[in-house]
């Protein structure tokens, strides 16, 4: 059991060794962005929470605890809205429900927030299991999102070391010889996905996947803006362009 006071390099190697796994170079270790966030003592109990009014009005026009909501505001760099039970946030430059805040899995009376610094997180990591094992690896902090008008959750590479997390189609050709203008395929969140599935949302206590063969580019220096794009660029931008003013909730 990964607590508040656990070495996560430690306790995931003892793990792997226990199931007779066996870390490789190349290999790449996908871990939930909760057991990061625990270590990093990142939970926030619920009662010690004042919430302010533009918190309580959010609460009661989306059916949700105003202490709940009142961290999210915290968290949030821009709220865009909502529907019942979820707020619609930009939080570390990632689209995302409630800024990461989540009840799951966390002790009753406390929610989960996302690690600090998850990129600088995911490198200390991939550094300490390097001087551990002499293994170059790469390592991918994972969470749940939602697509727009999708039912359910699907994976978030939160952060990336070690690989690169965006394969660029735009110098190639397609099967017609047709060169590719604008396709990019984002390979940390398709990892990020396959993890999730096994990790699960609820007990299945799967808080990390080792993941052999993937396709990826090893690289010691990630550049993590190449794993997302500005309002600019982004198809859905419209959507969300204004954020909304705290009064007017």
């Amino acid at each position: 059991m990964i607590n508040q006071e656990s070495s996560l390099v430690d306790s995931l190697l003892e793990a792997m060794d226990s199931k007779g796994l066996t870390i490789n170079t190349n290999d790449v270790l996908a871990i939930a962005s909760k057991i990061v966030a625990t270590i990093q003592k990142r939970l926030v109990r619920l009662d010690t929470v004042k919430p302010s009014q533009a918190a309580v009005r959010l609460a009661q026009r989306l059916a949700l605890e105003p202490g709940f909501v009142e961290v999210v505001l915290q968290e949030a760099d821009e709220v865009y809205g909502g529907v019942l039970r979820t707020i619609l946030t930009l939080k570390d430059n990632i689209l995302t429900a409630n800024a990461g805040v989540d009840r799951k899995n966390a002790p009753a009376g406390y929610v989960v927030l996302w690690p600090i610094s998850p990129y600088e997180a995911a490198e200390k990591t991939r550094k300490e299991i390097f001087d551990k094992t002499g293994k170059g690896v790469g390592v991918l902090i994972v969470d749940s999102r939602v697509t727009p008008l999708r039912m359910g959750t699907t994976g978030l590479a939160l952060a990336i070391a070690g690989f690169e997390p965006i394969r660029d189609y735009t110098k190639e050709k397609d099967l017609f010889d047709t060169a590719i203008t604008i396709t990019r395929h984002a390979v940390a969140d398709d990892l990020a996905s396959a993890a999730h599935l096994l990790m699960g949302e609820s007990n299945e206590q799967t808080p990390a996947v080792l993941i052999k063969d993937a396709p990826v580019k090893l690289s010691e220096k990630v550049n993590p803006k190449s794993a997302v794009i500005s309002k600019d660029q982004d198809l859905f931008a419209e959507l969300y362009r204004k954020p909304l003013r705290k009064h007017r909730f």
